[in-house]
């Protein structure tokens, strides 16, 4: 997981996004205000064949063309924090999920607080869906992008499926 990040930046409805990848695969997708870490050797290029795929499978969500993301990804976290991360993509494009549910996805039920921990330090949102989960009586809940993000997303996407009817 050594070498030199890069990274790519993409125009979006939600403001830009700045996708950074690995060898292996997407590391991190940065909302606007994010910024990146200290210390990080990263190269623009957006060439980069993992860069390259995301930009544009982001393009294809955006569009209404894509439900489902198909690119490597290189996360780095703990095992916890990888199984909640990895969890997220079982939810439904459109439709939510509680952090209890989450929790009892990856095996771990009494651990809903944990999963909102892990789901805030979500390295790449909208790749693997953190938007989709909402607090155990339907409300938004916790998102790193900001709750106003969090609607637009799940807007954008119970939109699309009002297209399909």
């Amino acid at each position: 997981m050594s070498g030199t990040l890069r990274q790519c930046f993409i125009e979006s409805p939600i403001g830009e996004l700045t996708l950074i990848a690995s060898e292996v695969g997407l590391r991190r997708i940065s909302w606007p205000h994010d910024c990146v870490a200290e210390g990080e050797h990263i190269m623009f290029d957006e060439a980069h064949p993992i860069l390259a795929a995301a930009s544009k499978q982001l393009q294809e969500y955006f569009a209404g063309d894509r439900r489902d993301f198909t690119i490597p990804l290189d996360l780095e976290g703990t095992d916890f924090q990888r199984a909640a991360w990895l969890a997220l993509a079982d939810v439904p494009y459109g439709e939510t999920a509680s952090y209890g549910e989450q929790a009892e996805r990856i095996g771990r039920p009494r651990a809903s607080r944990a999963v909102g921990a892990a789901n805030g330090k979500n390295p790449v949102p909208i790749v693997l869906p953190c938007h989709r989960i909402v607090g155990a009586d339907g409300s938004l809940t916790g998102f790193a992008g900001g709750l106003e993000m969090k609607e637009r997303l799940l807007a954008h996407e119970r939109a699309q499926q009002s297209l399909d009817i």
